[in-house]
């Protein structure tokens, strides 16, 4: 239910409405001008109509700065409402009694995990629910659900995301791994000492906000070799084009074990420094905005997601 203000939900009106309306759009972006294009008015327009919707609750939504515009507290609360009812009314347009669960959902990953873990995995979903359309995205950029269309985030994160909910899908772990014959060139079976004079295959965005070799002395660390690291390197900013040369030769790369198990078993990749550990509390993570009620087809793709981390355990 939309819980505004008695002085404005006592009564609505068509032109309330469109100030909501274009309230909720350029919140979205942040932006007076995307809104505009979006809504096929100039910003100008865009403006006095959130201005009178503001007259109206009697609420400053926007601090307008010299740029740009950020939503006040009163704007965000007005906002998660708008959002809420938007995804009610969606939900009640899009499904009927009886009817499969349908819609688009999107799906933002990590490149790493969604080419190595989720991809695999999508010929399921798409046999079980052909019905919803799974617009997958990849990078790793930080996303903000106001002014981008993603309903749902997969992380390799540790688990701190304020504000937002947060659900631990799956553990992970490390290890330095390399192709065969690269071990054998560096005798690192026999003589793990000689990893000092390896190239080291980093990823530069292991997790936000990261130094480029982070992941690489976070498990030096845990180890106790920090000072047998070698200076020469290869950066990446993606783990699976880590694993890729290092299947190739070009180095020694932190493995994820959920990534790279399929290539330790058909015997393209060995592990010749041990075995798999958790030296940090890097995992994978499920990540969205608050909703009261969750959209089902974001829930259906949350619990199939879910079932795939636990056959995988």
């Amino acid at each position: 239910m939309l819980n505004l203000p008695p002085r404005l939900g006592a009564s609505l009106n068509s032109a309330q409405f469109a100030n909501l309306h274009t309230f909720w759009v350029a919140a979205r972006h942040l932006s007076f001008a995307l809104a505009a294009r979006e809504l096929c008015l100039t910003p100008s327009a865009v403006s006095h109509r959130i201005r009178r919707l503001e007259q109206a609750l009697s609420l400053r939504l926007f601090e307008r700065l010299t740029r740009k515009v950020r939503l006040t507290e009163e704007g965000e609360r007005v906002f998660l409402i708008l959002q809420g009812v938007i995804d009610q009314l969606s939900e009640a347009v899009q499904q009927s009694p009886g009817s499969e669960v349908s819609g688009s959902v999107a799906l933002y990953s990590h490149p790493s995990v969604a080419a190595c873990w989720l991809v695999p995995r999508l010929a399921d979903f798409h046999e079980r629910y052909p019905q919803i359309a799974l617009d997958i995205r990849v990078g790793n950029d930080r996303i903000d659900f106001r002014t981008q269309t993603v309903d749902l985030l997969l992380l390799y994160a540790n688990g701190e995301f304020p504000g937002l909910v947060s659900q631990r899908l799956m553990d992970e772990r490390i290890a330095p791994i390399c192709s065969p014959a690269y071990a054998r060139k560096h005798r690192l079976l026999e003589q793990p000492e000689n990893l000092r004079d390896c190239t080291l295959l980093h990823d530069s965005q292991a997790w936000e906000n990261a130094a480029f070799d982070a992941e690489w002395r976070l498990w030096a660390h845990h180890n106790g070799q920090l000072d047998g690291l070698p200076a020469k390197s290869l950066t990446f900013d993606r783990s699976d084009l880590c694993v890729s040369a290092a299947m190739q030769g070009a180095g020694i790369a932190l493995g994820r074990q959920r990534l790279v198990q399929r290539h330790l078993d058909h015997g393209e990749l060995v592990l010749p420094l041990g075995g798999f550990t958790q030296p940090g509390r890097y995992e994978y993570f499920l990540v969205h905005p608050h909703r009261e009620p969750m959209p089902k087809r974001v829930q259906v793709v949350i619990d199939w997601l879910k079932k795939c981390a636990e056959a995988t355990a």
